[in-house]
């Protein structure tokens, strides 16, 4: 009986997040070990369905480095990478858009339907839904000096077609949405995913903006987990190094995410199970949560 009413309270904890939520839109970015463990797969699409049928419009951004990894070394190619964007020649780019709007998307949506959702995959060159531009990378040399590196068809988002998310949403449909965006003369750009589902949840004025990582979320100088920090506070953490590597372009684009009218993001640790729902529906959290 004891354990019955545990359960009781944990739905009663929720209710209030329920009705706060219902009808909001909410982009989760789909990545890291939470793509590759079986029992985590599965975790991630029951929490999705849920929040859809809470009515909650649950749109997913996902990656596939790991995916586009293995596939490239199966053709013996050999990926450069400069601050951490892949250089993307004609030959990857075939590769990434092979991998990431073919297996990885249609894993997702296959995992989102099999377990009661009604998901439809895309990719950003869907009714051009992404469109994209050439992305310069910014490299500092060793005397100071900065310079734009041209590294392929590696993209950023220009505009991002929110009628043709709607469209779905309301239709009850989940959108998938695969990181390839398009150009005006048609080219496919390879666009990091991260940067896309903070894009989208702008463009969307989402919400929430919420990224599994492998991580269980933003840390200070000492390791502390931080539950709640503001944009202000992120800046700090880059400038005193408590931030650095891969973390950098996740905390940016969550902060600038929320400069264009997203109510909150999430970084939370997608390798624990139901991590979304932990992290949404309960008072504490698991993760770090980021305001204005």
């Amino acid at each position: 009986m004891k354990q019955l009413i545990e359960k009781a309270n944990t739905l009663m904890e929720a209710l209030p997040y329920i009705r706060r939520f219902s009808g909001k839109t909410f982009v989760i970015k789909y990545g890291g070990h939470a793509m590759a463990d079986e029992k985590l797969k599965e975790s991630f699409a029951l929490d999705v369905v849920l929040l859809k049928s809470l009515g909650i419009n649950t749109v997913i951004v996902h990656g596939g480095g790991p995916q586009i990894n293995d596939t490239l070394k199966r053709y013996g190619i050999v990926s450069e990478f400069v601050r951490g964007m892949r250089v993307t020649d004609a030959e990857t780019m075939q590769v990434v858009e092979m991998v990431l709007a073919g297996q990885v998307n249609k894993e997702v949506v296959g995992y989102l339907n099999q377990h009661g959702g009604r998901a439809v995959g895309l990719s950003g060159k869907d009714g051009t839904l992404l469109l994209a531009k050439k992305l310069l990378q910014e490299v500092k040399a060793d005397d100071g000096t900065v310079e734009m590196i041209d590294i392929g068809f590696v993209g950023d988002v220009v505009k991002v077609n929110t009628d043709l998310i709607s469209t779905l949403e309301h239709g009850k449909y989940i959108p998938v949405i695969a990181p390839i965006g398009v150009g005006l003369d048609g080219q496919s750009y390879n666009i990091n995913a991260d940067l896309v589902a903070g894009r989208v949840a702008a463009a969307l004025n989402a919400e929430k903006l919420i990224l599994l990582t492998d991580i269980n979320g933003v840390k200070d100088k000492s390791g502390t987990l931080l539950e709640s920090i503001s944009v202000a506070d992120l800046h700090r953490l880059i400038e005193d190094e408590a931030i650095t590597g891969g973390m950098i372009p996740k905390v940016i684009c969550c902060a600038d995410a929320l400069k264009e009218g997203v109510k909150k993001a999430h970084i939370i640790d997608g390798r624990m199970e139901h991590a979304v729902l932990l992290e949404i529906f309960t008072d504490v959290g698991i993760g770090t949560e980021i305001v204005k």
